[in-house]
């Protein structure tokens, strides 16, 4: 529809500039008045005439008066034998000024011309724009196989390098011999080694895979292709395969260089598990690929890098040597790295000076890199809104908490009766939280809506945790649990806030037994093996390799572990009960409790 009305307009453009031209050579702005010979011979007899001008059969006469008259001569008759004719006296032809004009041969050509050219040229300029959008549409369809690879120049100023990658130092490790390879090709060809020929980069969504990619591109000066898996399938058969084939052609031109491909478990997917069979179109995109990857010549300095947070769906041939047999984990950031990406995003951000970025990171176990981010911006646009100059750590803290849970709902109207069953559910999380010795800390407690939460306890670690033990998945359930009980242990009847802890605990349980083999009576093993096939997004197939013998065993194992969980939080509500009701009663009056005040509270 653009393109229709950009050549509408050009077409109208030159319509009104040929007009115009027409009118140059037809319109004239003093037209003279048009005489009759006869009236012309009169005016001479009575000597009304100053100047005569002839330019072919056309007369131009002035008047003595300044007026200005026009007659035709026949084609071919002197003026002087027509004036003969009609008896005008010699004398009174020498009082006048007379002169011949050659005749414009070019103007008079274009008189002629112009009334059957201009129509002509206007429906050769309408075919043109007709010719021309079908030519573009025609191009179109011919790109549409072509790869649609975006290219960075290796050589620009604003590149990223890896001093712009905060934190994965061992993944920077790992990547740094790619970039070796691409700068001083030489060294390595003489002793016989083989640089891999794809990299893997695993990881969380938010890691910062990407970024890592980009920076290995910017260390080594090389150009840099990046392209979505997703950008391969289309629902033409043949169209990914032809991308692939387009992709690698651009690259073994501009090599060395670096080809990205995120996402590539969009295209790299078990072949054989798919609902289109063996024709199927990712199935015919991931065999170019393939293909395209074996045919590299040795001496092509082209080094493919790909993104996944599913290393277990891709097809093995994939992860076999010689395609993608480097695999680069860049996992979430510790605490050290979290501090490191708050201080790189941190610089065009105005801080206050009492914000220690190292109490960010405390706060933010198991963010990543794109969670950290986002809540430096949370922060400054939570500042910009109350309309002040410097980022608060107030202002960090409330973006912490929106990124986790989300947004503060104040104006939502709960009744007493409503506020006061939140209040002790979010007292029990907090209470048994804190007396449980597994557990981590409780930093905040509130019982203001935020999210989809009614109230929400806030806790986190002293450090970061990789391993976890029994005790501590059985603190877990138990605080999760506690609101729940206490509800119940205070009001005889519990409600539908508990609805998501209930299901998290339940899900915590049945992990212990079937996924980590933590189960006393059924011993270290797993249940269930699960493959999936993605069918609108939904998982609908899991294998199960036990009986229904020892499924019932199982759904009993889940039930103890709740029952211990249970028994757990009621020995803290039973036993700490005065302290519960501190809680309630400084929640219902501020509605917030921070970590300090929460502690002196509990102080035996």
């Amino acid at each position: 529809m653009k393109s229709f009305f950009k050549n509408f307009l050009v077409f109208l453009l030159v319509f009104l500039v040929v007009a115009s031209l027409f009118s140059i050579f037809t319109n004239k702005t003093d037209q003279p008045e048009n005489i009759l010979m006869s009236d012309f011979v009169n005016l001479i007899k009575d000597e009304q005439v100053s100047e005569v001008v002839v330019s072919g059969d056309e007369i131009n006469i002035t008047l003595n008066s300044g007026d200005k008259k026009i007659t035709k001569k026949e084609m071919g008759e002197s003026l002087s034998s027509l004036l003969n004719n009609f008896e005008v006296d010699s004398e009174k032809i020498s009082k006048m000024d007379i002169s011949i004009q050659e005749d414009d041969g070019f103007a008079s050509f274009m008189m002629s011309l112009l009334p059957f050219l201009i129509p002509f040229l206007l429906v050769i300029i309408f075919l043109y724009f007709m010719m021309k959008g079908v030519t573009g549409a025609n191009s179109k369809a011919m790109m549409f196989g072509q790869s649609q690879a975006k290219e960075f120049d290796g050589n620009q100023k604003n590149k990223t390098t890896f001093k712009d990658v905060a934190g994965a130092k061992e993944a920077k490790q790992e990547l740094s011999e790619i970039v070796d390879f691409l700068r001083f090709p030489k060294k390595f060809h003489d002793l016989g080694a083989k640089i891999p020929k794809g990299v893997l980069l695993l990881g969380s969504p938010g890691t910062g895979k990407t970024l890592m990619a980009k920076a290995v591109a910017g260390e080594a000066n090389v150009p840099f292709f990046s392209i979505s898996g997703s950008e391969f399938v289309e629902m033409f058969v043949g169209v990914g395969a032809s991308r692939v084939r387009s992709l690698f052609q651009k690259a073994k031109k501009s090599s060395p260089c670096i080809v990205f491909i995120d996402e590539i478990d969009a295209v790299g997917r078990r072949r054989g598990a798919g609902l289109g069979g063996s024709h199927d179109e990712r199935e015919q995109t991931l065999n170019q690929i393939l293909v395209e990857m074996d045919g590299f010549d040795q001496n092509i300095n082209i080094i493919i890098i790909a993104a996944t947070n599913r290393p277990d769906v891709l097809d093995p041939a994939l992860l076999r040597p010689g395609r993608f047999d480097r695999q680069v984990v860049i996992d979430v950031p510790d605490l050290r790295d979290r501090e490191e990406i708050l201080q790189v995003h941190a610089k065009k951000k105005p801080l206050a000076k009492d914000v220690e970025l190292k109490q960010i990171a405390q706060r933010t176990p198991g963010f990543s890199g794109a969670d950290l981010a986002n809540v430096l911006n949370e922060g400054a646009i939570l500042a910009a809104r109350q309309n002040k100059k410097v980022v608060e750590l107030v202002d960090l803290f409330e973006a912490i908490e929106k990124v986790m849970i989300g947004p503060e709902r104040k104006s939502r109207i709960i009744s007493d009766e409503e506020k006061k069953i939140t209040a002790y559910h979010e007292a029990g999380h907090a209470l048994v939280a804190h007396f449980l010795p597994n557990s981590d800390p409780v930093h905040k407690v509130s019982i203001i809506a935020r999210g989809q939460a009614g109230g929400y306890t806030l806790k986190l670690p002293l450090n970061d945790k990789k391993l976890y033990t029994k005790n501590y998945f059985l603190d877990e359930i138990a605080v999760l649990l506690a609101g729940h009980l206490t509800e119940k242990d205070i009001f005889g009847e519990v409600t539908t806030g508990a609805t998501s802890d209930l299901r998290r605990a339940t899900s915590l349980a049945r992990r212990l037994v079937t996924d980590y083999g933590m189960s006393d009576k059924l011993g270290p093993r797993t249940f269930g093996e699960k493959e999936e096939m993605i069918f609108l997004g939904r998982e609908i197939h899991e294998q199960r390799d036990y009986s229904e013998k020892v499924a019932e065993k199982i759904d009993e194992e889940i039930a103890q572990i709740m029952k211990e969980g249970e028994k757990r939080a009621l020995e803290v509500l039973n036993t700490k009960r005065e302290y519960l009701e501190k809680i309630v009663k400084v929640l219902l009056e501020k509605e917030t409790i921070e970590k300090e005040e929460f502690d002196s509270l509990l102080i035996e």
